[in-house]
């Protein structure tokens, strides 16, 4: 079953790292299993923001998870966007709602969650998590399998 790539401009090519989340271009693929109900799933343990107070790098392990309807999500062009929040001074919670936001826009998904689990800074540990709907109920959705952090305990 061959995908129309035609329209994506930057898989197979060269290209830098956008500046900023507002100028990275998330593109899509059509879905080639139209009608097949199944879960995607992308992991990036070493997402990295800057604080907007200090300028210091944050730092979190994401997980999207998302139910595809009509679109697919090219890889090549969401790790650009996720690699764009490196120079981007957000909180927490803006950078992890902001990345569900711009998915559920583009793909507009059967359903889509977010799980940020940002490392501690200043001693608390801060999880964000953010859905597009209820959890679809007959489909497999699997743990996202990242403990709650702990420290030393």
């Amino acid at each position: 079953m061959s995908t129309d790539t035609s329209g994506l401009t930057q898989l197979g090519q060269a290209t830098e790292l956008p500046q900023s989340p507002e100028e990275a271009v998330l593109e899509r693929v059509p879905q080639p299993r139209a009608g097949e109900r199944y879960l995607v799933r992308f992991t990036a343990p070493e997402f990295t923001s800057l604080c907007p107070l200090t300028g210091q790098p944050d730092f979190a392990h994401i997980m999207i998870d998302y139910v595809p309807r009509d679109w697919l999500v090219e890889s090549k062009s969401l790790k650009l966007f996720l690699g764009s929040f490196r120079n981007h001074g957000a909180f927490h919670e803006d950078c992890s709602v902001m990345i569900g936001q711009r998915l559920r826009d583009l793909l507009d998904p059967e359903w889509l969650r977010i799980g940020a689990y940002w490392y501690p800074r200043g001693g608390i540990p801060i999880d964000v998590f953010w859905q597009s709907g209820p959890q679809p109920t007959d489909l497999w959705i699997p743990d996202q399998g990242v403990p709650p952090y702990r420290g030393r305990g």
